[in-house]
């Protein structure tokens, strides 16, 4: 008995992260416990279980006396979780390129092949996906456990920004010419360009966010000019208007 219950709220919690990812839940929504449970078709236990893992990886947020929230990063939480991820992501692309074997290799060229063609095809959502799964196999390719479980917890947290570096003009492009490179010198088994190829690809993700930030700001003031508004207004214009671009 006990463990079906343990299945059924690891269940659950895979279905909360895939609704936090695609937006289902948005950044700082308050969780409504009662009405998730009904749509999920389970009963408040498990989900509650599942909460307090999803808190745990840093997805949601428990407030005693408001309840339950999904996460919403800020620029600080941008700034500080970046610069790690580019040493963690760095060495993992260091050991991959000293454990890579030819197989591996043509695994690897494969879904390169398939993240240039949605590069190509501005294909945004294939993209991300393509590349989450690159990022994921060098980690695998890296072997080390300790070292791969830290990368996870973080890549989580940062799926709450989830693919929006993407849309800023041409970055798509750049993205994949970072992700050849780094491919290029897994190929040569050069741990130290692997290594910093991949900080570089990892630090650039966080320099678009920043400018596509200040982009939108500019949209949003030349919009309103005179008014300074809270956050989320006319956002998803100035996000239309980016998007379209180039």
């Amino acid at each position: 008995m006990r463990i079906v219950r343990q299945a059924l709220y690891l269940e659950v919690a895979d279905r909360l992260r895939a609704m936090i990812d695609d937006r289902t839940l948005m950044p700082g929504a308050w969780i409504d416990e009662v009405a998730l449970a009904a749509s999920l078709g389970t009963s408040r236990t498990p989900l509650r279980e599942a909460l307090k893992v999803l808190a745990a990886e840093g997805l949601v947020r428990l407030e005693p006396r408001r309840g339950c929230f999904v996460n919403a990063l800020t620029e600080q939480d941008l700034d500080d979780i970046f610069p790690l991820m580019a040493l963690l992501e760095g060495r993992c692309a260091y050991e991959a390129a000293r454990n890579a074997t030819q197989t591996d290799l043509a695994s690897l060229e494969g879904l390169h092949a398939d993240l240039a063609r949605y590069a190509q095809a501005g294909d945004i959502d294939a993209y991300y996906e393509t590349n989450y799964q690159i990022h994921e196999a060098i980690q695998r390719l890296a072997g080390n456990r300790w070292l791969s479980g830290v990368v996870s917890d973080l890549r989580k947290v940062l799926r709450l920004s989830r693919h929006k570096s993407l849309r800023l003009p041409g970055r798509i492009h750049e993205s994949c010419a970072e992700h050849l490179s780094v491919f290029s010198a897994l190929k040569a088994h050069d741990s130290e360009g692997a290594e910093a190829l991949m900080k570089t690809h990892v630090l650039r993700q966080r320099g678009a966010l920043r400018m596509l930030d200040a982009a939108e700001q500019e949209a949003v003031e030349g919009a309103n000019p005179g008014t300074n508004p809270g956050p989320g207004t006319a956002a998803p214009a100035a996000h239309l208007r980016l998007a379209g671009q180039g």
